[in-house]
C-alpha cells in the first residue's frame, strides 16, 4: 500500500524542460493549424487552446506518473465529467489528439520520441497538403433578393429568370426557400459549380440580366456539421 500512495519528488527542473518543450511544439502545431487548417470555423479560436491543452496534460502526466493512487483517482475523477460540446470536424479531432498526445509524451519524459514522432506527423500533414489533389468544384449556398417589377407576374419572370442563370452555369440547382416581402422576392438555392470560371460567368448574368438584385454566396463547407 505504501507504494501506492506515497509520491516521489517531482523534479522542477525536468518539468520545466518539458513544459517549454510543449509550448514550442503545440504552438507550431497550433499555428500550422491556423494557417493551413480547412476547418473554417474560428480556426484561430480553436487553435490558441492547443498550447494550454498540451501543458495541462504535462503537467498532470507529470504529477500522478509515479503514484498508482492518483493515476486511478485521476480515471475517477475524468468519469464523471461530461463534456457538452461535440467536436464535429474530424480535422478539429486531429489536432486535439496531438496536443494531449505531445502532453502524454512530455509528462511521461519520453521527450526525444515526443519530437520525432511530431516531427514526422508534421512532415505528413505538410505532404499531404501538398501533393493530395484539390477538387475545384464548389458547393455553394446562393442568397439572393430581387425588387419585383410589374405586380404578381414580374414575380414570375424574375423567378423564372434566377434559375434559368444558375441552370446555364451550375450543375446542380436546388431551391431551398423562397420568400416575398413588400414586393422583394428572395430565394434560397445550393449550387454545385464545376469551377471558379462557372462561377464567375454565373455573377456576370446574374448583373446583367437582373439589374439591382443583391446577393451572396456562402461556401457549404465552412458551414458549421456540414
Amino acid at each position: 500500500m505504501g507504494g501506492l500512495i506515497n509520491l516521489e519528488p517531482l523534479s522542477v527542473s525536468a518539468l520545466v524542460l518539458n513544459l517549454l518543450l510543449g509550448v514550442v511544439l503545440s504552438v507550431v502545431v497550433a499555428w500550422y493549424y491556423a494557417r493551413f487548417g480547412e476547418a473554417l470555423s474560428n480556426r484561430r479560436k480553436f487553435a490558441r487552446l492547443l498550447p494550454m491543452l498540451s501543458l495541462i496534460t504535462t503537467l498532470v502526466i507529470s504529477v500522478v506518473k509515479a503514484s498508482l493512487a492518483l493515476s486511478l483517482g485521476l480515471v475517477g475523477a475524468l468519469s464523471i465529467v461530461r463534456f457538452r460540446t461535440a467536436i464535429k470536424d474530424p480535422e478539429e479531432l486531429l489536432y486535439l489528439f496531438l496536443a494531449i498526445a505531445i502532453g502524454l509524451g512530455l509528462g511521461a519524459d519520453q521527450r526525444i520520441p515526443t519530437l520525432v514522432a511530431v516531427g514526422i506527423i508534421m512532415l505528413l500533414l505538410i505532404a499531404t497538403r501538398l501533393f493530395a489533389p484539390r477538387s475545384q468544384r464548389r458547393n455553394l449556398y446562393l442568397n439572393i433578393q430581387v425588387r419585383e417589377r410589374g405586380g404578381g407576374a414580374g414575380e414570375a419572370n424574375e423567378f423564372r429568370t434566377v434559375n434559368d442563370i444558375l441552370v446555364k452555369h451550375a450543375e446542380l440547382v436546388d431551391v431551398r426557400r423562397l420568400d416575398r416581402h413588400d414586393h422583394t422576392l428572395q430565394m434560397t438555392y445550393f449550387l454545385d459549380c464545376k469551377d471558379q470560371n462557372a462561377l464567375a460567368g454565373l455573377i456576370d448574368d446574374l448583373r446583367n440580366a437582373v439589374p439591382g438584385c443583391s446577393f451572396s454566396f456562402v461556401d457549404q463547407n465552412s458551414m458549421p456539421g456540414s
